[in-house]
Formats: structure tokens, C-alpha cells, sequence
């Protein structure tokens, strides 16, 4: 039988992982059904297993490097076994009739081009029988930019070698796997000249919690392996996945520009260097939301067709300007995560703050403290101490395995730090810029990862709690049982959970802490003096448009939080800082009163209509606006808070139809909150205007019993369940549900209180809304009062 030496990736598909491995497969699965569809992916072709079989029989290749590998069993180092079976590899010439085949084949892909000498990427791909090619990822070599069929044979020959990689040697003595059984096939591949455009990896899967409804991309300047070997801090994107197709729509819900200090160039020799960005590299996104677009759909095209979540590496030439996918593999860790278990980290003590960076996982972990350089200091590491270093490769995968945690100086989510701790199942803070210099050797710590999109080392060891909660067991309920959500980077975190959807989305966190300007600094900034307008500036520094930022921040800061629920309502309240809080943001000072009873004072639906804070009202509705309409999550609810009268409402509602938010247009509905007496006592009026009410029960409780909340001296009396509280509340949802109206609660009671909780169902209350570590709880105590009631 004919030898099959070379194949085209056209003529190949998934069911050919043992011939050419699962890389090279995957590219010819994705041309052949794939390109059809739109997706661009370079063509080329690739070398088999029976070629790489043919080399190993050539001058008894094989048994020399059989007899090398026995050194192993005999107590030789790792590293001298391998150089010396490399060596063995590089000094057999290929095969003549390997070498004719090659030459062959590049020269027509050079007539595809019209050029005598293409310019191709040379990428290596094992293959073992049964075994999906990801496992082997990132073992071998890849050559960029080969020009000439001398350059192309001799990258061919490097890659056959580098299957004898020590990283490689390793990986396959701990799995059980035998040194020669597994093969390696070349791929040959048209270069995209990403070099001097960009790169880097998307995944169809959010791979920090497995939420199946995102594409996550991340994306540097240059080739793509500073972005997958953890060298550079890309730019971070998410979108949502189910409303990529609707028209009008570009759901880009997240965007975090990474510093991206440096980029991968070419080198000779299908080498690369790296080299530092541009300053205006550093502070520009590397994609466009249209460009998202393309790529997410591109994504979820290759996922649907592969029928499980994907690990995607894509590449733009930055002489066409236009994108392509270079690579896909089946994502490994996430999308095999099908027990209905959810663990919960939760911190119960305290720590000074030492590092922070992005949190891989959602775990808590404690250790001491190992810092290393490189791999070869690995003798040192102690089992369970805390690995910190600044970036990690496949060679330093024998230490990760034996670490509690994983703190790098560099890297972002899908950096190699980020992808081998997931597997391992090990909490890591990656891209924390300075732990090598800040933590000490030796030192005991905490890494925790359980606090949402960004993690942190504390010093010493820090008490935590671990629950276990059995999704599959918790009961449905008439009664909805919602989350309350503030921090958009952990509302993903809980998409598990089999809430209703969201009752409670306070704005205020992301105004605090991802915008942290005052929105009127940005309208009259003017009004600031030198020292808040240069604190502004630093702040929108990218933006012509000030005010751009406050809208867009607010506006994708909510989006995450309602498509971690989609198409479940998602209640998201307006502004409800108190004076003395506006004033705390930058630039806000100059637009506060100073007042002595805040709680009661400028608050709420008093300013949103007031010539003191209309502008920066103005900006809430066009970013919420955004949400529903250009982002397409229309399952999001307004919500007025602390709206005093019904004229008072009524002024709300007109400055926000003003803004293209008008009640009952395109769905949108509106509800207020019911924490003023005045709420409950109209509230036939107050349902005339709004399509649903939220009862905050501390403020009314506040109001109704005269008790200041946060006073210590008074706290024997404030209780949501005194009997005029209760009353109030139960007159509320009787009169608010004979006007057709929902009504729900927002409040820590019903996660601290089982009786109130029965009473609010026998009061019959919608909904209540808690916080994510309360649900499962209040979910049992709602199902339990049901059933009393019958």
C-alpha cells in the first residue's frame, strides 16, 4: 500500500486526528464545512503520521532513540536524555521521497498565491489514537513566517524534534503514554501577517465560570504567542452569545484594555522576538465591536459545528486588514463540568492586601509563599506552597501541579498560567504586575479567587469557609426567588444557580468602582478646579468624548449582569448614591450639597429631574438605553428608587422619555421602589405609573418606625417584622395586585429570617431578591412556606 506522506486540508476532516492530530484536522474539518459558511481559514496541507512513521525507520532512527529514552529508566537527568534524542533526530536526514512530496506540495501552494517562495506558518500537531490533539497542546514547536523550500524542510525536521521536547518527554511519562507511540504530523499553513496586525485566542465558553452564552476574546499587537504564553496583558472582550445573529444588535458586553507592553515580531529563521508596543499601542483597543462581531460569530459557528464549547486561536493581517481562524480545539475543562455542585469560597477573616490581579477559578487557597525564576529551581518547591513567578510555560507544569496556588507577574485569562491552573483545578492571580516584587519568600498568604473578576493575596493565613450546595435538589417554587447583583465581573459566577432572574441590579457599584468619575464632572467640566480635572482626564484618557465614557462604563457594566439571566427580568435601580457618596466620586465635590441628614436629603427620583443632576441623569438612561437597544438585552427593568409623590414620578418619567426611554415602548417597563410610607398609602397612584414595585425594606422600615438604620443606639427597634412594617407591607401587595402590578422585596430579611419569609408568602408576595449566598437557603424556606400554605 502507498505510503500517504502529504495531505491537503481540504481533504481532510475530524475523523483524521490519528493520521495528522487534532490540529491539523480540525483545519481541514473547519475548510471544508466551515469556509462555505464564511469563515476564513488559511489553507495549506500537512505531513501524516505515516511520514513521521517512515522517518523513524530511516537509518534505525527509532531503536537509537528508544535506546536514548532507557537512560531515563536508568537515573539519567531529563534534560540531557532529551537533547540527546533531539540530536539524533536533527543529524537523520528526512527521507527523499518526504523531502520530494514536501517540495512538491509548497510549490503549488506558492502558485495559489502567485509567489514563487510563500510565506507559511509551520506548526506542529501530535496524534495518538483516541486521544483528543488538546491534550498535547502547546508540547511542541511551531516556526513562523518560512520562506524558501530549504527553510521549509529544515522547520519540518525541528518540528519532528520537538516531539522530543523534556516539557514533551515528561507530559507523556505521567499519563502512561509510550515515548513512540505517539506521532507527529507537520502543518504547513498560508502566514497571515499577523505581526504586523494582531492575534490572540477566543473561546466560546466564559472560561472562568463556564457560562455557555459568551465568547470571551482575548487580543494583543503581533503574533498570537504572547497572548498564549502568558507575555502580555491583552485586551479582554465578551460577548454575548445568543443575540449575535439579531439584527441591529452588536452585544459586546464587556471590554478591558489590557497594557499590552510588548509584542511578538518576526525573527530569522521562523523564529520571533519580542519587542515593546507603542505608547498609543498600549492604550488603544486592538478590535473594533464590528470586528468582535465577526469573530464571535465566526466562534459560535465552529462551536455548533463541532457540537461542544471551543478553544479558538484567530489571526489579523495587518496588511488586509482582514481576520482569520488559524487554529480550534475542543476547550477541555469548563464545558466537562456537568455536576449540578456548586462550591462557594467565601472569606470570613481578614488580611492586608498585598498583590491583586485577574482570578482564575473561584477557589480560596492558603500556603507559603516559593518564589521562583525558572523551571530549574523547581527542586526547591515545597508541596502546597504558593508558586509566584513571572510567567509560566509548559515547563514549569510538573510545579503548578504540586502548588496550592499560581501568582504570576504576567499573562491574562487565557495565558498558559491561566489554562494549566484550570485544568489542575488551582486557584491563580495572573497579570498582577508585581508579586515577584512585593511577596516575600517563605511568607504564609492567602490567594483568593472567589471575590470575582479580580483576586488577592493577603498576608498570613486568612480564615475561609467552603459550602456545597446540590443545584439538582433545590425545589420550584411559586414564589420567584431573584438575586440581588452590584459587581458586573461576578454576576456570571452565579449563573448556575436556578434563580428567576434578577431583582435587584444597583448601579452604584459600577458607577463606585468602574467609572468612579461623577457623571456632572464629565458634562461641566468647568466647575472642577486643576487638580479633579487632571484626576478626569487620567481617568478618559482614549475619549473625545467625556461623557462617552461614563455611558459606555455604565452601559456594559449592566449588560453583563443581564445576560448572566437572559431572558429572566433583570430589576436594575438607578442611581441611589446619598449626597455625601456623589461627593466622594472624582469631580464631585463642586456638585454636592453638603447635608445633615443625607439619608432623607437629595436622594433618589428628587435629583434625576433637578437642574443639579438632569445631565448626569441624562447619561444613566442613554447608557441603559444602550443596553436594551444596541446591546439587545431588553430583559432589563428600570427601576426609580426613593420617588417620593406621584408628581414626583411623573417628572421622572418625562426626563427619561426625553432620553428614548418611554414606559411601555419596545417592552420597557418600569418599577419603583416602595420604601417611603407615602409608596404604600397611594399606591393605587403610584401603580398608575409604574409597572411593578420593589419593596426595600430597610428604608421603609427606617421611615415607618422613625428609627435611624445605622444607628447602634436604636437597633433594639428596628425590626422589618414590627406589626406596622408587616401591616404596611401587606397593604402594598393587596392594593398594588388588584391594579394589575407585581411586587417584589429587595432585603437581607428573608435570607436571615425564615418566619418573615413565611410571611411574605402568605402575604403573597411575588418575589423576593437575595444575595447569591443567601439563595439556596431562602429558596428551601420559600418552598417549605408554600407547602404549609397549601
Amino acid at each position: 500500500m502507498k505510503t500517504r506522506r502529504i495531505l491537503w486540508f481540504s481533504d481532510l476532516g475530524r475523523g483524521d486526528v490519528a493520521l495528522v492530530g487534532g490540529k491539523n484536522a480540525s483545519l481541514g474539518e473547519m475548510i471544508r464545512h466551515l469556509r462555505p459558511a464564511g469563515v476564513r481559514v488559511p489553507g495549506g496541507f500537512a505531513t501524516t503520521a505515516d511520514a513521521y512513521r517512515e522517518f523513524l525507520g530511516s537509518e534505525g532512527l527509532g531503536q537509537r532513540i528508544g535506546a536514548r529514552l532507557e537512560g531515563l529508566d536508568r537515573g539519567r537527568p531529563l534534560p540531557e536524555v532529551g537533547a540527546a534524542v533531539r540530536a539524533e533526530i536533527l543529524r537523520t536526514p528526512l527521507p527523499g521521497p518526504l523531502v520530494r512530496e514536501l517540495a512538491d506540495a509548497y510549490a503549488a501552494l506558492g502558485r495559489e498565491t502567485g509567489r514563487e517562495a510563500p510565506a507559511v506558518a509551520v506548526r506542529s500537531s501530535a496524534t495518538a489514537e483516541d486521544l483528543p490533539e488538546a491534550s498535547f497542546a502547546g508540547q511542541q514547536e511551531s516556526f513562523l513566517n518560512v520562506s524558501g523550500t530549504k527553510a521549509l524542510l529544515d522547520a519540518c525536521h525541528r518540528c519532528f524534534a520537538s516531539l522530543f521536547t523534556d516539557r514533551a518527554i515528561d507530559y507523556r511519562r505521567r499519563l502512561g503514554f509510550g515515548q513512540l507511540e505517539v506521532a507527529l504530523s507537520v502543518g504547513v499553513q498560508h502566514m497571515v501577517r499577523s505581526d504586523v496586525g494582531s492575534a490572540g485566542v477566543a473561546f466560546s465558553i466564559d472560561t472562568e465560570t463556564g457560562f455557555p452564552n459568551a465568547v470571551v476574546v482575548n487580543a494583543a499587537w503581533g503574533l498570537g504567542e504572547t497572548v498564549v504564553g502568558g507575555r502580555v496583558d491583552p485586551d479582554e472582550y465578551q460577548l454575548f452569545k445568543p443575540l449575535l445573529d439579531r439584527p441591529g444588535t452588536v452585544p459586546v458586553v464587556h471590554v478591558r484594555i489590557g497594557a499590552k507592553d510588548c509584542k511578538a515580531v518576526y525573527a530569522e529563521g521562523g523564529l520571533t522576538d519580542v519587542v515593546p508596543t507603542d505608547p498609543w499601542e498600549r492604550t488603544r483597543r486592538v478590535l473594533g465591536d464590528e470586528e468582535l462581531l465577526l469573530l464571535g460569530r465566526w466562534v459560535a459557528a465552529v462551536e455548533k459545528h463541532y457540537g461542544t464549547a471551543v478553544d479558538v486561536e484567530w489571526a489579523k493581517d495587518g496588511t488586509t486588514g482582514e481576520i482569520f481562524v488559524v487554529q480550534a480545539r475542543p476547550e477541555t475543562v469548563q464545558s466537562r463540568r456537568h455536576v449540578p455542585l456548586l462550591h462557594q469560597y467565601r472569606l470570613t477573616g481578614r488580611g492586608e492586601r498585598l498583590v491583586d490581579g485577574l482570578a482564575v477559578g473561584d477557589a480560596v487557597a492558603r500556603g507559603d509563599v516559593c518564589l521562583l525564576r525558572s523551571p530549574a529551581e523547581a527542586g526547591r518547591f515545597p508541596d502546597g506552597a504558593v508558586l509566584v513567578t513571572t510567567v509560566t510555560d509548559p515547563d514549569w507544569e510538573p510545579v503548578m501541579k504540586r502548588a496550592a496556588a499560581v501568582v504570576t507577574d504576567h499573562g491574562g485569562r487565557t495565558s498558559h498560567a491561566a489554562i494549566v491552573s484550570r485544568e489542575l483545578g488551582v486557584p491563580a492571580l495572573v497579570g498582577t504586575e508585581r508579586a515577584t516584587a512585593v511577596l516575600r519568600q517563605g511568607s504564609p498568604v492567602t490567594v483568593s479567587c472567589a471575590e470575582g473578576e479580580r483576586g488577592y493575596v493577603y498576608a498570613g493565613a486568612v480564615d475561609y469557609e467552603e459550602t456545597e450546595t446540590d443545584l439538582g435538589a433545590l425545589p420550584r417554587t411559586r414564589t420567584r426567588v431573584m438575586l440581588n447583583l452590584a459587581e458586573p465581573s461576578a454576576a456570571l459566577r452565579w449563573w448556575r444557580l436556578p434563580a428567576d432572574g434578577v431583582g435587584l441590579a444597583r448601579t452604584e457599584f459600577v458607577v463606585a468602582h468602574g467609572i468612579k468619575v461623577h457623571p456632572m464632572a464629565l458634562v461641566h467640566r468647568d466647575r472642577l478646579d486643576a487638580e479633579e480635572r487632571r484626576q478626569v482626564d487620567a481617568l478618559t484618557e482614549g475619549y473625545a468624548d467625556r461623557t462617552e465614557y461614563f455611558t459606555e462604563r455604565l452601559a456594559r457594566g449592566v449588560a453583563r449582569i443581564a445576560a448572566s439571566r437572559w431572558p429572566d427580568p433583570v430589576v436594575v435601580r438607578t442611581s441611589d448614591f446619598k449626597t455625601n457618596e456623589y461627593a466622594r466620586l472624582v469631580g464631585g465635590r463642586p456638585f454636592e450639597p453638603v447635608e445633615a441628614n443625607p439619608m432623607i436629603g437629595w436622594r433618589g427620583a428628587s435629583r434625576y429631574y433637578d437642574e443639579g443632576y438632569r445631565d448626569g441623569f441624562a447619561l444613566e438612561c442613554r447608557a441603559l438605553r444602550r443596553v436594551r437597544e444596541h446591546l439587545g438585552l431588553d430583559n432589563v427593568v428600570v427601576m426609580i428608587p426613593f420617588c417620593r409623590t406621584p408628581e414626583e414620578a411623573d417628572r421622572v418619567l418625562a426626563v427619561m422619555a426625553q432620553e428614548g426611554l418611554r414606559r411601555g415602548e419596545a417592552g420597557l417597563q418600569v418599577y419603583v421602589m416602595a420604601e417611603i410610607p407615602a409608596n404604600v398609602i397611594l399606591a393605587e397612584r403610584f401603580a398608575e405609573r409604574f409597572d411593578g414595585f420593589s419593596i426595600g425594606s430597610n428604608d421603609l422600615t427606617q421611615l415607618t418606625l422613625g428609627v435611624d438604620r445605622d444607628s447602634a443606639e436604636l437597633s433594639h427597634l428596628f425590626d422589618e417584622r414590627n406589626e406596622a412594617v408587616t401591616r404596611s407591607i401587606e397593604s402594598l401587595i393587596e392594593r398594588a395586585h388588584a391594579a394589575g402590578r407585581h411586587v417584589g422585596l429587595c432585603g437581607q430579611r428573608p435570607s436571615d429570617d425564615p418566619a418573615f419569609t413565611r410571611f411574605l408568602v402568605g402575604a403573597g408576595i411575588d418575589s423576593v431578591s437575595v444575595a447569591p449566598d443567601s439563595f439556596s437557603a431562602v429558596k428551601l424556606n420559600v418552598a417549605a412556606a408554600e407547602r404549609e400554605q397549601g
